[in-house]
């Protein structure tokens, strides 16, 4: 039968904490400068520990402190335990200070700040970037992510908002899609990809009331990136917001049929906990990025300020 053998409490760690100061140092005076306490506290406490253990741990001499046999024993895994605390607390500083931590949307991160990001890390060489896509929202209590972009009104408690872009909508398809349109009801009869709640918006706003949706359910992707993917393909028409897929438009992948563009009531939004607002890589992000929104193209802007026009005409 193996013999339980009974532990003995841990000494508390203010009086550890001024052993290992002290054998490393050689010194209670030294030791007390480390710790931002007197010698004399020092020497309190480890005559504290030396009261509990039951045994001599330093030999006072004039100028210095030399462990004694029992000292010597104790030592190695004292210092070894601090070093090997060190090292922990070290690695977790270097990611506080050094990594910054986003969570984005799978849209905007695609289309808007990824390529954008270089310019970041260009001009924050020291600060690693880690980008996470995932669409759930995330707990910054748990400290896994410094900053985040989001869709929604900017009333999310414990985190400071910064209002990025607005939340704009339009239908969007390629070339041979939009040579079979003439009005937006003729979109009816293709196929839609999207929210079907901006759809419904969107024919409203058109001057198509009571559009019939059922007639032809629209297919929802859940990530509006996929469903551009979708309509660039020819497979039918997304309605998303423009600002993110610039490069498509320009390049003639895709058109926007009708001028009319709305805005949603949920914005895209920068945010980070309130309690870390003076983090100095989280303000350098933010400076950052709402420069990189400044230069934005105007219509962006007007279009967030003004309301959305109540007809739509097809786009020339």
């Amino acid at each position: 039968m193996n013999k339980v053998v009974a532990t003995e409490p841990l000494p508390p760690l203010s009086m550890v904490r001024a052993f290992e100061a002290a054998a490393r140092l050689s010194s209670f005076t030294r030791a007390a400068d480390e710790l931002h306490m007197t010698q004399a506290a020092v020497s309190y406490q480890i005559k504290q520990l030396e009261r509990r253990l039951g045994l001599t741990l330093f030999q006072r001499l004039p100028r210095q402190v030399v462990l004694t046999a029992a000292g010597q024993r104790l030592a190695p895994a004292v210092l070894d335990a601090f070093r090997t605390l060190r090292t922990a607390f070290g690695q977790v500083h270097e990611r506080a200070e050094h990594e910054l931590a986003i969570t984005s949307l799978p849209t905007i991160a695609a289309t808007w700040l990824v390529p954008r990001l270089g310019a970041f890390q260009l001009a924050h060489p020291r600060l690693a970037v880690r980008l996470d896509t995932s669409v759930p929202t995330v707990d910054f209590s748990a400290g896994e992510f410094d900053v985040g972009l989001r869709s929604g009104r900017g009333d999310w408690p414990g985190l400071v908002a910064d209002r990025l872009l607005p939340s704009l909508f339009t239908p969007l398809c390629s070339p041979q899609v939009r040579e079979r349109l003439r009005t937006p009801a003729d979109l009816l009869g293709l196929q839609r990809m999207g929210r079907e709640r901006w759809w419904r918006q969107w024919f409203d706003a058109a001057g198509v009331m009571d559009a019939d949706l059922g007639a032809r359910p629209s297919i929802d992707l859940s990530v509006e990136q996929f469903e551009i993917t979708s309509a660039v393909a020819g497979h039918g028409v997304a309605i998303t917001s423009p600002l993110f897929f610039r490069k498509e438009l320009s390049s003639g992948e895709l058109v926007q049929p009708f001028d009319l563009i709305l805005r949603d009531e949920r914005d895209y939004w920068l945010v980070y906990p309130a309690g870390r607002r003076h983090s100095s890589k989280i303000q350098a992000f933010r400076t950052w990025l709402l420069e990189e929104v400044a230069q934005e193209p105007v219509y962006a802007s007007v279009l967030a300020e003004e309301p959305a026009p109540a007809s739509a005409a097809p786009a020339t």
